[in-house]
Order: C-alpha cells, then sequence, then structure tokens
C-alpha cells in the first residue's frame, strides 16, 4: 500500500472529480445502498432530528458510495444521512459513486470517521488501530503490540535498525494524518482502554460513561462492585465523586491484605527461633493447609 497520505489525496481528487459531474443531480435509490459493516462509529445519535431536516429540506450532502457490482454500492461516507433518509421516506438520495478498492474505501471510512468530533475515546483508539493495521497489513492486535514495541525501543535509547525505523515513520504518517494526538501519548494513555472489561468497554461505546470514568472504573477488580459503580456513574456520578468512591473501597479491600501481611511478618522471627527439625514439621503443616484449602 502506497503511503497513506498520498492515498488519500488520490481518493479525495476522484471525489472532487466526480462530484463535479455529479452536481446536476444524479441520485441513487435507496434499495440498492446498504451500510458499510466496518463502520467504526458503534451509535448514531440525532437521526430523527436530521429526519425532520432531511422532511423539511431535503438531503443536501450527497452520499459517499462505492460499486459493489448489479446495481448495488456501498456507503463509503454518510451512514447517519442514509438512516436518517429512511426515516424521513425518501425513496432515492443524492450519491457520489467512487471506484476505488475495498481497501482504499476502508481507509477512507476510517479518515472521514476520525474528523468527527463525537467520536468517543474507545472508538477513536480502534479506529486509530485499525488504520495502521491497514496501512502495514497487519491485524488490529499486533498493530497495538508495535506501537508499544516500539515505545519500549525508544526509551532504551538504543540505535534503531533500518526496519524499525521504517515502522516508525509509518506510524507517524497515519497519526500526522488522521490523528488528535501523538503516537506516544496514544501508546501511553489509550491502548489501556483495550484492557477494559466488556461492561466499561460497552459503556463508552454507547456514551453512557466518560473516558476518565472508564479509566477509575477499571481499577475496580470486584465486578459487582464494578457494576454498582458504574450504573451510579450512568446516573450522573461526577468523575471526582466516582474516583473517591474508588479510592475508598480500594482501602476497604487492601486492609485484610495488610492486616495478613503483618500477622506473617510477626510470626516470622518466631518461626526461625525453632530448631530445624521443628521448621521443617511447620513448614509441612503449611503446605498441608495450602493443599486442602488452595
Amino acid at each position: 500500500m502506497s503511503q497513506l497520505s498520498e492515498l488519500l489525496a488520490h481518493i479525495e481528487a476522484k471525489a472532487d472529480q466526480l462530484d463535479k459531474r455529479l452536481k446536476s443531480g444524479a441520485r441513487l435509490p435507496l434499495s440498492a445502498l446498504r451500510p458499510n459493516p466496518q463502520q467504526p462509529r458503534k451509535r448514531l445519535e440525532g437521526i430523527e432530528d436530521l429526519a425532520q431536516s432531511i422532511r423539511e429540506k431535503g438531503l443536501l450532502q450527497p452520499l459517499l458510495v462505492r460499486p459493489l457490482g448489479e446495481g448495488r454500492y456501498e456507503i463509503i461516507a454518510g451512514e447517519r444521512r442514509y438512516r436518517a433518509a429512511v426515516a424521513a421516506g425518501l425513496s432515492e438520495v443524492p450519491a457520489v459513486v467512487l471506484n476505488v478498492s475495498p481497501e482504499e474505501a476502508r481507509a477512507l471510512v476510517l479518515v472521514e470517521n476520525l474528523k468527527r468530533e463525537d467520536l468517543n475515546p474507545y472508538e477513536e483508539t480502534v479506529a486509530l488501530l485499525d488504520l495502521l493495521a491497514l496501512r502495514q497489513g497487519v491485524s488490529r492486535e499486533e498493530a497495538a503490540r508495535l506501537l508499544q514495541s516500539l515505545l519500549q525501543m525508544e526509551k532504551r535509547r538504543t540505535g534503531l535498525s533500518h526496519d524499525v525505523v521504517g515502522q516508525r515513520e509509518a506510524v507517524e504518517d497515519v497519526f500526522r494524518t488522521a490523528a488528535r494526538m501523538d503516537w506516544r501519548s496514544f501508546v501511553q494513555h489509550r491502548l489501556p482502554l483495550l484492557r477494559l472489561p466488556d461492561d466499561l468497554r460497552a459503556a463508552l461505546e454507547e456514551g453512557s460513561i466518560s473516558y476518565s470514568a472508564a479509566l477509575e472504573l477499571r481499577k475496580v477488580k470486584a465486578e459487582k462492585a464494578r457494576k454498582a459503580l458504574l450504573e451510579e456513574a450512568r446516573a450522573g456520578l461526577s468523575v471526582h465523586e466516582l474516583r473517591q468512591r474508588v479510592r475508598a473501597l480500594s482501602a476497604k479491600t487492601e486492609q485484610p491484605q495488610l492486616d495478613l501481611q503483618k500477622r506473617f511478618k510477626a510470626l516470622f522471627p518466631r518461626f526461625k527461633a525453632l530448631p530445624p527439625e521443628r521448621q521443617q514439621e511447620v513448614l509441612q503443616h503449611l503446605e498441608a493447609l495450602l493443599n486442602r484449602y488452595g
């Protein structure tokens, strides 16, 4: 695949040329369109408000689509407009048809969505990883490992091989083109979102909690307690209040463990003072108990 910026410039040039030709009013039936199955946005809000606007003023901005053959088209950009047009009862919509490969379409979908202000942190994280994965021809998980590996090598301050320098340039190309942050900051602050429990990830995707709230809730290991706090966060508990609740819960959970450590520490001098044969006897009893209860 060519440099991402060059690829996108090539696609945009195609779009500009076609847009000039299609301003006369080219339209496609809604029945011929299908949403993109790899749409990175999990939630499309404001459909009904947009549908009402379309009923009053019509659909002013065309959809961007690519041909699939046999009169069918896949939406590259404009799925929200498509759904609103369906809700408004339209039978056809204005569209710009781009003859691009699935790879080019995927890159354009990801970049277009990354430009949106309402993309939540988890969606943005996944979209950036998918764009890097597409650029490098690897999986999302491999793209995440590549970023972590690059950061570790930079921290070691050792000489970087030609291949590693090339990988870093590819990463910088993707983030320069589509991201609002440096890739190093992304590794430190966004990759941890991939390790969120399923309930927190779902809440982030639906937009019911903030990025900061998700990071606080991740600290709660007990599932029952975390789910209870999650419901409070959804109901409007502030991040400041949530942070205090998480700290209090963590202190309560850690206290029995600290008490147990103190008891073991106090017992050790007595154990050490025993004759060797008694020490062996105590250890055997301890191992037997651990085997019984562990």
